[in-house]
């Protein structure tokens, strides 16, 4: 899991094209919001979740769940193995 946390962290500064280093990313630090270091927002999302399809061939669709997915990396990582393992 740590493997797949530390590519979403480099994606995460890729995708959004944030001049930061992956690795000093919490995985528990938020993402989006005012309180948020990288400080992401709406276009980020979007960024974001074009990546992930890229990457790893997934889409988030409902849009209740993406607050949820994309609150922060550990978030994110659960939901991806979750999908990946249901596959």
């Amino acid at each position: 899991m740590n493997d797949l946390k530390d590519a979403l962290k480099t994606l995460i500064v890729q995708a959004c094209d944030k001049d930061r280093d992956p690795a000093s990313i919490a995985d528990d630090e938020p993402l989006f919001g005012a309180e948020a270091p990288l400080a992401l927002d709406s276009l980020d999302a979007l960024q974001l979740s074009m990546a992930l399809q890229k990457k790893f061939g997934v889409r988030v669709t409902d849009s209740k769940e993406t607050r949820q997915i994309f609150a922060n990396v550990a978030c994110l990582a659960a939901w991806l193995a979750a999908r990946k393992a249901a596959e």
